[in-house]
């Protein structure tokens, strides 16, 4: 078991496969800006991946960049240790031809970025004509069975922050036999502009929800109401620090302990699997909270 000094247990490792993405998203952090061209190989995905799963790692995420325009997307989940739990997250453009795929190799489920159902907007935001396409991969994730699927919406100031009720009905629509489709919103980070602070909405949530879920993930609060579900995703919140559980891995093998720094990472390229262990070890040995003082 993973334990960093503040005394959060690293349960989730969320591992970036590519910088590469066929959309140019307006709030797009870019992960590092890493060269395309240094991408981690599948045996040293699943080297690593083994590396956290054997120190107790229970979850793994897949990232991008867009990771489902590695043509080697479904050796990378099939080659993954016995994760309770293995998803991706994905602009879902190219999810309708891989979701079976995907399903066979093993994955479990689908967070799919839909910030909007207005084809202007979408294009304002992604810089792509696409949403036809994401529509089609979130239609075949369900026929999948990658449940729960999260739709991620990140609200924006003036673009669609009057859309939470429109995308609240739409994710609806698949949970007429459970919850099997979950809107995720999450507050956008270092845009002062199109920054929109989500504790009004959260707190209205709040009070009309009919069983509130809390995660260990950053202590996040999923409420539930009639067949509809809401999540809440606040990376400025030093609840979301003090209970951050998750650790990341960058295209280029490099860990990063904290989504909010660049400052403290540690490579995991050409080491064996005893000097990867070491490295996690350390990688722990330096988190801490970003916001210790909230």
């Amino acid at each position: 078991m993973l334990v960093d000094r503040y005394g959060r247990v690293i349960r989730h490792l969320r591992i970036s496969v590519t910088s590469k993405c066929n959309l140019k998203c307006i709030y797009c952090h870019m992960e590092g800006e890493l060269p395309s061209d240094d991408e981690m190989s599948v045996e040293e995905i699943a080297r690593i991946c083994k590396a956290f799963y054997d120190l107790g790692v229970e979850k793994v995420k897949i990232t991008g960049g867009e990771p489902l325009l590695r043509r080697d997307i479904v050796d990378i989940v099939q080659n993954l240790p016995p994760f309770r739990e293995i998803s991706i997250v994905t602009n879902g453009t190219l999810l309708s031809k891989l979701s079976h795929d995907l399903k066979e190799a093993g994955l479990n489920r689908v967070n799919v970025s839909l910030d909007t159902l207005n084809e202007t907007k979408y294009k304002l935001i992604t810089g792509k004509n696409m949403l036809k396409n994401v529509i089609e991969g979130i239609y075949a994730a369900c026929d999948a069975e990658l449940f729960p699927i999260k739709l991620n919406m990140v609200v924006l100031r003036g673009i669609n922050d009057d859309e939470v009720e429109d995308l609240l009905e739409f994710a609806s629509k698949f949970n007429k036999d459970g919850i099997n489709v979950i809107l995720q919103l999450i507050e956008v980070v270092n845009m002062p502009d199109y920054y929109v602070d989500l504790s009004e909405l959260e707190s209205k949530f709040s009070k009309i929800a009919e069983k509130v879920i809390v995660r260990g993930l950053h202590s996040r609060r999923q409420y539930i109401f009639k067949n509809k579900a809401v999540e809440f995703v606040r990376p400025f919140h030093g609840e979301f620090c003090m209970h951050c559980t998750r650790i990341r891995v960058t295209s280029d093998g490099k860990i990063k302990p904290c989504l909010l720094r660049n400052d403290n990472l540690i490579s995991l390229r050409g080491l064996s699997y005893d000097e990867t262990i070491e490295a996690i070890k350390k990688a722990v040995a330096l988190r801490e909270p970003f916001f210790k003082n909230a």
